[in-house]
């Protein structure tokens, strides 16, 4: 069903990307799936680099909209389905900006959006977002997630 609707707004599910570090991808507690960072990666390739400032804020949104799919990639890896997913719990949104970039929360609202409009309630959740100096390997934006889940 959560598929049939990422199929029906355009978004195919990318292989998820491996881990940039000595760290596993996600990590099941109780009936919590907590996914380390993503970057907007696709095909092992970083696609938005660079520090974010006003004049690039919409390629940063695409930035962490791309983030979010690969959240979503690695919740069906884990789960099997994205259909068990019971809450989006939590976002932390890290964004490589400028000194004098502070619209951090427009940047991260586009992997929020994305999360609502696909998961309707249970898509609601907590979130942070911060400006950071650098992110790995370049990367405009990274997200990590907390999300509940039932069999």
């Amino acid at each position: 069903m959560i598929e049939e609707k990422l199929e029906s707004i355009g978004i195919k599910l990318p292989i998820p990307p491996t881990p940039a570090g000595s760290y596993v991808p996600a990590v099941k507690t109780g009936n919590l799936l907590f996914i380390s960072g993503q970057i907007p990666m696709e095909n092992g390739k970083v696609l938005f680099t660079g520090k974010v400032t006003d004049e690039n804020l919409e390629t940063a949104q695409k930035s962490a909209r791309m983030c979010a799919i690969n959240l979503l990639a690695q919740i069906k890896r884990e789960l099997g389905s994205l259909d068990k997913v019971s809450k989006i719990v939590r976002l932390s949104g890290f964004v490589n900006s400028d000194a004098e970039f502070y619209q951090h929360p427009k940047v991260i609202n586009s992997a929020s959006d994305l999360f609502f409009g696909i998961f309707g309630e249970k898509g609601k959740h907590s979130r942070i977002a911060v400006g950071v100096a650098c992110l790995p390997l370049n990367s405009m934006t990274e997200i990590d997630a907390i999300v509940e889940f039932s069999d």
